[in-house]
């Protein structure tokens, strides 16, 4: 009797450490609350709401205007002038919630990208990198105020990330702004996961017509936007042999592979264009994009970052250091880095990052009977190869391979 009730005291125990609490819930939303208010961008929060009740129109009206540097001396008219600018499609009723897709497709109006709608609002978002998560339904107090802090960093189409137009207007000082590290150059791995997973994706890869049908994949593995308008880099062992390839994104998106602009057998590393129209026939007006390091400049003990879908389980980050720069490997015609940064089967043809976010190496393969010895292929020869190639198709580069 005893042993069972402690079976059950320990059992219960778990189950309540297992359920987050209401503090901890709201503690990302304060955080980010706070960070708002130190730049200013004021937040009139009634002290009585919850941070998951939702936001009303008028309010979210006021927090476009604040991010977007304007004075909002009239509250009551922000709803007004939201739609006048163009970012806000509807404004009644003033005081009913607004959903999150609408908020994030005014949000990206104001930033610019004026080829959204307020239905999938919150998948463009998410496509192009502006927000880290997906958010449905109503928008709450607490996911507006996480929207902003991601996007403080987030850049204007035509112009600098928004916390130096913020700067530039006035509303705060550069100095706040550094003081919580809006100006970091370098990123933790947090940050490099929340501003460019959205630009990796999932490789699938069909090596017959009846596998394409049942869809059916023969083979998983990973890939990276390098354009907006769908010029993406990964290995060439990913696709050989490949007659079909989709990319998947973190949205659940796909697109098809259209061609193989570039491809070095030797080198493990092909360009592919991919379909700015999924297989739902949708349109993508832009995808999000990694940087290419135009110099590597790496060294042992450097921290990196690989972004990738391991296992194909779906999109995952891991960080490691740099154990060696040169490393000369038989298989491959140029040295590779190699480094600690876990990588799993399906990692292959996922960007290996350094902490500035930028692109320095393609994940590709590790030591069978190492312990973190893995490596990535440099990325010289996607710098150097031709981006306006007309290319191939899979079939026609299996059929040459």
């Amino acid at each position: 009797m005893k042993k069972r009730f402690l079976s059950l005291l320990c059992a219960l125990a778990l189950l309540l450490a297992a359920v987050p609490s209401a503090a901890a819930l709201e503690g990302e939303s304060r955080r980010a609350l706070d960070m708002l208010s130190t730049l200013n961008i004021d937040v009139n929060f009634p002290a009585d709401h919850a941070m998951k009740a939702p936001i009303p129109r008028s309010e979210a009206a006021v927090l476009l205007l604040r991010f977007s540097g304007s004075d909002v001396s009239q509250p009551d008219a922000a709803l007004s002038r939201a739609k006048t600018e163009g970012w806000l499609t509807r404004t009644v009723p003033q005081d009913g919630p607004i959903t999150a897709g609408e908020f994030c497709a005014a949000l990206l109006r104001l930033l610019g990208y004026t080829d959204v709608n307020d239905t999938d609002g919150t998948v463009c978002a998410r496509r192009i990198g502006l927000t880290a998560r997906d958010y449905e339904g109503n928008l709450t107090w607490g996911d507006a105020f996480q929207i902003l802090r991601d996007a403080l960093t987030f850049p204007y189409r035509e112009g600098p990330a928004a916390i130096q137009t913020l700067v530039d207007s006035g509303l705060c000082t550069r100095s706040a702004a550094a003081a919580l590290g809006l100006f970091d150059k370098e990123l933790t791995a947090r940050q490099t996961a929340d501003r460019h997973m959205s630009a990796v994706f999932c490789i699938r890869t069909y090596d017959t017509e009846q596998e394409y049908r049942k869809g059916v994949p023969s083979g998983e593995a990973s890939g990276f936007f390098i354009t907006s308008d769908g010029l993406a880099a990964t290995n060439y062992h990913t696709i050989e042999g490949a007659l079909y390839a989709t990319a998947t994104l973190v949205t659940g998106e796909v697109y098809p592979v259209e061609r193989v602009v570039y491809h070095d057998k030797g080198m493990d590393i092909a360009l592919l264009r991919i379909s700015r129209t999924s297989t739902d026939k949708a349109e993508a007006p832009a995808f999000a994009v990694l940087e290419l390091a135009e110099e590597a400049d790496l060294r042992p003990g450097d921290t990196v970052y690989t972004l990738g879908n391991p296992l194909g389980l779906g999109l995952a980050v891991s960080s490691g250091i740099v154990s060696d720069v040169d490393r000369v490997v038989d298989t491959y015609t140029l040295p590779c880095v190699m480094n600690t940064a876990d990588i799993s089967q399906g990692s292959s043809g996922g960007a290996l990052l350094n902490v500035y976010g930028h692109v320095v190496a393609v994940t590709s393969g590790a030591y069978t009977y190492g312990n973190n010895m893995y490596l990535a292929v440099p990325i010289a020869p996607v710098l150097e190869a031709d981006w306006t190639a007309q290319g191939q198709t899979l079939a026609e580069v299996a059929r040459a391979s």
